[in-house]
């Protein structure tokens, strides 16, 4: 069994009132730090634990607490991000609903360590059971006086809100969630300043994913060096996986970095493999703006080398041959699912949620959902692959915010790895239209590594 940091408690009955979270060891970190600990002491040790984000970026955490400015005169504040937009994400929620008090213990330490008096945990809207339960578990710290003036003794003031969202993809970027929690439009702000310079009412400010936040307790309890020792590389500590699509046992799982991709996918204490008895086709490893990978290719690398799910591993072979770990939505799909018609699925969502802010992304992301409708339909052309491809590429790094390149990537990686799947839906019209096409022989294993290599 791979070692729990976060959901350890998980099963525990009560765990997500303070009572019982308090009785498994709750609360410690911030007797810990406030007691024994400077605040350059926590943000030492999270730098050097090599906690990265868990929202999707995968930037080291301490770097950038690091990066807050410090003015005098102006307060600093500490944003956490529970928006949990990204389509196949699911495992904040799951941590906000089921051990709520990590998250507060997180959010009071990670506070203390940037000199933040008054912090948030931005919600998406439509979570209004996450909600109240954060509520409810804020109202419990500060009874027990965890909150509010003065923390145990300690000097340190603290007041913690949690802000509703307005159920948009774009306010998941970090700026669009400082405008939203301003009570503005969610939209992207151009960078530079960044937040850590000019951020919640143009003070410095910190945006950390509800993963990255409770990550910071048992960093903080066991010591950076311990949480160091769990994962590989510079991927170091555990990680929240959302698992879904065509699995045995889709859910959330906290896996050690470093785990094979094949063993997390057909283990028993994990995925316990492709339902129904078909085989792997393709894997969205990280949500659906990560490039999407056939089963050959997320098994093992082009290289012929075991997958590991690690930031690193993940990647490796860039665009055309890896993927990314993303915010760990997981999604896998089975010899029967259309690439074509998944692809047509994500861009509609992306089109729906652009800003409409920066032209490349409002205009392409229609472009693209329109072209990847009339091949799912019947009505495609040849030239239309290529022109899905050159309007992705006119749509990244062209825009204020990732967005763009969230819409352009997954539908770049499906023409490049199931392109004949495409141009089967363009001289099958019919057939495309009748039945739920896939091609399985992108679930078999190629014969040589180096067949990938060269394509």
């Amino acid at each position: 069994m791979g070692r729990k940091l976060l959901l350890e408690n998980i099963n525990v009955p009560g765990i997500n009132t303070f009572e019982v979270y308090r009785q498994h060891g709750g609360y410690r970190a911030v007797e810990k730090a406030l007691k024994t600990m400077s605040t350059d002491d926590v943000v030492e040790e999270v730098k050097k634990s090599g906690l990265r984000g868990r929202g999707g970026a995968g930037f080291p955490t301490g770097m950038k607490w690091s990066f807050l400015a410090k003015p005098e005169g102006k307060p600093r504040y500490l944003v956490c991000n529970g928006d949990e937009s990204e389509p196949g994400t699911f495992k904040d929620r799951f941590l906000m609903t089921h051990i709520p008090h990590l998250l507060i213990e997180g959010m009071i330490v990670s506070s203390y360590a940037l000199g933040a008096k008054t912090s948030y945990i931005y919600v998406r809207g439509e979570m209004m059971p996450q909600i109240r339960i954060l509520e409810r578990a804020i109202a419990e710290a500060k009874n027990a006086g965890f909150l509010g003036k003065n923390i145990l003794g300690s000097g340190y003031d603290l007041e913690l809100y949690v802000q509703p969202g307005g159920g948009a993809y774009i306010c998941g970027e970090e700026t669009a969630l400082i405008e939203s929690l301003e009570g503005k439009r969610g939209n992207p702000r151009i960078k530079p300043p960044f937040p850590a310079i000019s951020g919640l009412y143009n003070c410095p400010t910190v945006v950390n994913n509800v993963e990255s936040i409770a990550a910071v307790v048992p960093i903080i309890n066991d010591g950076a060096d311990e949480y160091a020792k769990v994962g590989i590389g510079r991927s170091t500590g555990t990680k929240l996986i959302s698992a879904s699509g065509n699995l045995n046992k889709p859910g959330v799982y906290e896996i050690e970095l470093g785990i094979p991709v094949e063993e997390f996918i057909y283990s028993d204490e994990y995925c316990g493999g492709i339902a129904n008895g078909k085989r792997l086709k393709a894997v969205v490893a990280g949500g659906s703006s990560v490039p999407i990978l056939p089963a050959n290719l997320i098994l093992k690398t082009a290289t012929g080398e075991s997958r590991l799910m690690s930031y690193e591993s993940l990647a490796e072979g860039g665009f055309a041959t890896g993927s990314m770990m993303g915010s760990g939505g997981f999604v896998a799909f089975d010899e029967d699912q259309c690439i074509v018609r998944n692809t047509w699925n994500f861009s509609r969502f992306y089109h729906h949620e652009s800003c409409g802010q920066c032209s490349p992304c409002r205009e392409g992301t229609g472009w693209m959902e329109k072209v990847l409708h009339r091949l799912e339909y019947g009505h495609g052309k040849m030239s239309d692959l290529d022109l899905l491809v050159d309007v992705a590429k006119k749509i990244e790094g062209n825009t204020i915010c990732p967005l763009g390149d969230a819409a352009a990537w997954p539908v770049a990686s499906a023409i490049r790895h199931f392109r004949d799947e495409f141009e089967w839906h363009v001289s099958h019209p019919a057939e495309a239209i009748e039945r739920n096409y896939g091609l399985a022989r992108y679930a078999d294993p190629l014969p040589k590594a180096e067949t990938v290599a060269a394509n």
